[in-house]
């Protein structure tokens, strides 16, 4: 795959101008005319001498005149395309000497003829419609023909129809446009060496990195296994993995397969290998998970270590269960109380989300809080001791909980309890954000919106100590 940034002016096409030309050759011809008079009095005039000095003296003037000028002309910037008058209501042209509105934010992608000159015609058709091309990416296909992927800024009164038309009409076809925002602007490069280095600090990164590699798709991680030990199906994928149109399969390191499907989107052979590589990645360095903790104190005065959990922690979380009454454990799982510890494998593997451990100052588990990747949403679980509840634990591995999803980007969090546990529905209110209520056969759903900036915002500030980190 190819990355290349272009200079907006580098991409506006060279406009002949015939006036100039003209204009030009009769300069020369009078120049002509006036050197042979010159040269006629020089060889047959009484001052030869004197008329050569002052002939010297204007062709001079002359030079430094047309060089200031070819300067000057040569870096004005071509004139812009005239916008389509609109009905009325539509956004005003622009007078002269007033800087231009910003304009939109878009990723567009198009499939053109593996020829010379269409690249060249699709740039000149978005260069006439006064589109800047911020950056350019393109994916050869096996069958012939290439997808080139986009990054532009349009004027703001372009309609994207309009857009879409003068793309169709340089042979694009196929095209796909969304809006992109600031943090596209990174170029490809840098963006995969940042996912690939997220994924190598944290195996859970894996499905994220995945997410914001391949833009907006459907993720899947599926065991080998089902929770009674018969094969899943769907849970194997090949060692190279498979690539189906809008779907690609890729073997799970930690056991399984990886399910990344794009209804709407084909993906390309550079695609695949890069998700690819990034499975490699995390298979070669192989469990691993941040040991970064934080010391609280809650108002009774105890102090407890919040950290990240994993599979090591499986025999802690399973003495906890022991502790813990039915009413707990059923208001957590939605389940027979005696299956509870068969969720744990999958709740405290990475792959399939991130989970907080509580200990105490001894080192005893008295607390999870559970981060779940499900498909494009996520989901928030909590499961606290008999003996320590109603002390601020859960508030505070929501918050924690919050400031992670925040981080991946989601969109909204929810939490599926009973109608009776208003432990959890007290918690999830005391986050201070939009919540959405769901009650079907006395099964609650919460769904919490987020602001991203708003979330941090409310998730740092409800933390004790300053610098903490977010896990």
């Amino acid at each position: 795959m190819t990355d290349r940034s272009h200079a907006s002016a580098a991409q506006r096409p060279h406009r002949h101008h015939w006036r100039r030309d003209l204009v030009e050759l009769a300069a020369l011809f009078c120049a002509v005319a006036v050197a042979d008079g010159i040269a006629n009095l020089v060889a047959h005039g009484p001052s030869g001498p004197l008329l050569l000095v002052a002939s010297a003296v204007a062709l001079l003037v002359t030079a430094g005149f047309h060089t200031w000028w070819a300067r000057r002309h040569s870096h004005a910037p071509p004139p812009g395309p005239t916008a389509p008058a609109g009905p009325p209501g539509t956004a005003p042209q622009e007078e002269p000497g007033v800087a231009p509105a910003a304009g939109a934010l878009w990723r567009m992608r198009t499939t053109v003829r593996d020829e010379p000159g269409s690249l060249a015609s699709l740039c000149t058709a978005l260069a006439r419609a006064g589109v800047d091309i911020l950056t350019l990416q393109t994916h050869p296909l096996p069958e012939g023909g290439t997808v080139d992927e986009f990054l532009l800024r349009s004027p703001a009164h372009l309609a994207t129809a309009d857009l879409t038309r003068a793309v169709s009409r340089a042979g694009g076809r196929g095209t796909w446009i969304e809006r992109a925002d600031a943090h596209d602007l990174v170029d490809t490069p840098t963006r995969v060496l940042g996912l690939a280095t997220r994924t190598a600090l944290d195996a859970a990164e894996l499905p994220l990195a995945l997410r914001q590699l391949l833009g907006r798709c459907t993720i899947q991680s599926i065991p080998a296994t089902t929770l009674s030990g018969r094969p899943n199906a769907g849970g194997d994928a090949p060692v190279e993995g498979v690539l189906e149109a809008t779907v690609m399969r890729l073997r799970d390191p930690s056991g399984g397969a990886i399910t990344v499907e794009r209804p709407y989107l084909p993906f390309t052979p550079t695609e695949f290998a890069r998700a690819r590589a990034l499975v490699e990645l995390d298979a070669r360095l192989g469990p691993r998970v941040p040991r970064s903790r934080d010391v609280l104190t809650l108002p009774e005065g105890n102090e407890i270590t919040v950290r990240r959990a994993d599979g090591s922690d499986l025999a802690a979380a399973r003495a906890m269960h022991e502790r813990c009454s039915d009413r707990t454990l059923s208001l957590r799982y939605h389940g027979p109380v005696a299956d509870a510890d068969r969720y744990l494998g999958h709740l405290l593997s990475p792959r399939f989300g991130r989970t907080l451990a509580a200990t105490t100052a001894s080192g005893r588990l008295v607390a999870l809080g559970h981060l779940l990747w499900d498909g494009d949403e996520t989901e928030i679980a909590l499961l606290i001791e008999d003996d320590w509840q109603r002390r601020g634990i859960g508030s505070e591995l929501l918050r924690r909980l919050l400031a992670m999803a925040v981080e991946a980007g989601a969109d909204s969090v929810y939490a599926v309890t009973q109608a009776s546990n208003t432990g959890m529905v007290a918690a999830m209110r005391g986050l201070g954000l939009p919540l959405d209520y769901q009650i079907e056969e006395g099964t609650l759903v919460i769904t919490a919106r987020l602001e991203p900036a708003k979330a941090v915002r409310r998730a740092e500030s409800g933390l004790r100590q300053e610098n903490k980190p977010v896990w």
